[in-house]
């Protein structure tokens, strides 16, 4: 079971031991981890205080995903301008 309340995507990079991560489903979320791992771990934890911040803000909190996907893929680059 996907123990996460929004959808996460992890993008490994060029280094080994580094990776990114976001939520679609969660706006201004975002994260490093040296893991895969790592990243579900620091995301599990890392969307509670994101959500917790945008209440004390009075800002809006999206609803849960009910059917979370974690996504794995390669960074996407930005094309040179």
């Amino acid at each position: 079971m996907i123990d996460l309340p929004y959808s996460l995507v992890i993008e490994a990079t060029e280094e080994p031991d580094f990776f990114g991560f976001y939520s679609s489903d969660l706006e201004g979320f975002s994260g490093i981890g040296h893991s895969v791992e790592d990243c579900l771990f620091k995301a599990r934890w890392g969307m509670k205080e994101h959500v917790e911040l945008l209440k004390e803000k009075n800002l809006p909190v999206p609803k849960r995903n009910i059917d979370p996907k974690i996504i794995i893929q390669n960074e996407r680059k930005l094309a040179a301008a």
